[in-house]
């Protein structure tokens, strides 16, 4: 392998096949990257390798943390389920029944499941956003809460990327008090021992790998943000160009030390594989609960399914804020399976049915918004080698 890549970690006989196509990774362009499985709530595969630098100096390391763009969705996800499973949050009820600001302009009625899926209108902002205020809460709430919807709430559904957290963070914080950031941190990340933080202290940079920018994508193929590039004014320019976060900015202390909900978690695979394990068997991780099978399978029912508002021409398919195995993005073979990718490539489900937590990380991103060939390619393994 090149630049002496050595794969390290723990694997399973049964699952070598898996080790290998992560090994091979390393051949094609992997620079650092981290897989790891869990069945029956046990870890059965935890593998990483590579290095966290561009100059490929520094080795990726165990515990090693980097961000994961949208595959933060589904950790957000999970605090507004815990709300509602405990009776704090009417996911019916009008978002403004928490929020009073955010009936501005008709949106009065919009209820709380429609920020989750995407359903609510308010995928972006119109008015550009200064780059003083790309990380300021309040002004994004503030200003989201006047936007007017880009479609009549409920007749579609389009994908909320920066504004999904935002959304649904306030709600939290207006029900619980605390902010998205800390309600996860202080509920689930150190109860449950897990690695994964939205807004990142500064003490944990030492070992944050480093986001290396995606090479071109190929002619012809579907690109929101080459789209947004070529109309910035239209619904897509808005959602993926105001503002327009690169690597660069990914890479500062800014950006880590922010709550966005919707984009900027930094954690590891470990941790994002065994909360999606507990989520794939009984909610329960080390004898805490996380989420009830009830409101797992409330999560889990489709609640939008077609022609992306935002997205287009791609078709998508939603839950309660996870997004749910469709041809585009296949979290496996089995139809229960449910969690959220990353732009760039990283992607972490649950699949009931296999009572299976999957996450892949990595820092060298690669053209798409969620998901690709190289975690596909380990899913795949991972299923070839359960039927064997």
């Amino acid at each position: 392998m090149p630049f002496g890549v050595r794969v390290e970690g723990e694997c399973e006989k049964r699952f070598a096949p898996v080790r290998e196509v992560f090994a091979k990774s390393f051949e094609t362009g992997e620079v650092g990257a981290a897989v790891c499985v869990t069945i029956g709530g046990r870890v059965v595969l935890d593998l990483w390798g590579g290095h966290r630098d561009v100059a490929r100096t520094q080795p990726w390391t165990r515990d090693m943390l980097v961000n994961v763009y949208s595959t933060t969705k589904g950790m957000t996800a999970i605090c507004a389920n815990r709300l509602a499973e405990k009776g704090l949050l009417d996911l019916d009820a009008p978002v403004a029944h928490y929020w009073p600001e955010f009936a501005a302009e008709n949106k009065g009625r919009i209820p709380v499941r429609w920020l989750l899926c995407h359903k609510a209108g308010v995928a972006a902002l119109r008015e550009d956003i200064p780059a003083a205020a790309r990380f300021d809460w309040k002004y994004w709430t503030e200003a989201l809460a006047a936007e007017r919807p880009w479609w009549e709430p409920g007749t579609q559904h389009g994908y909320h990327a920066l504004s999904y957290g935002h959304l649904v963070g306030e709600v939290v914080r207006r029900v619980d008090g605390r902010s998205l950031g800390s309600y996860f941190r202080e509920e689930l990340a150190l109860p449950l021992a897990l690695d994964f933080h939205i807004g990142l202290a500064a003490e944990h940079d030492a070992r944050v790998a480093e986001i290396l920018p995606a090479p071109p994508s190929p002619p012809g193929a579907p690109n929101p943000f080459v789209a947004a590039r070529k109309n910035p004014q239209s619904l897509v320019g808005r959602v993926f160009g105001n503002p327009t976060f690169e690597p660069k900015d990914v890479n500062t202390r800014a950006w880590r030390e922010a709550e966005l909900p919707a984009v900027n978690g930094h954690g590891t695979a470990r941790g994002l594989a065994r909360l999606y394990g507990a989520l794939a068997t009984d909610g329960v991780l080390d004898g805490e609960r996380v989420l009830s099978p009830e409101q797992i399978a409330r999560a889990n029912t489709e609640e939008a399914r077609g022609p992306d508002a935002v997205l287009t021409p791609l078709h998508t398919r939603f839950g309660l804020g996870f997004m749910l195995t469709q041809p585009m993005i296949p979290f496996g073979p089995n139809p229960r399976a449910f969690g959220h990718p990353g732009a760039g490539g990283s992607i972490a489900f649950a699949d009931p049915d296999a009572k299976l937590g999957f996450a892949y990380t990595m820092n060298q991103m690669q053209a798409g918004l969620g998901g690709d060939a190289r975690g596909f390619a380990l899913i795949g393994a991972l299923y070839a080698a359960l039927r064997t």
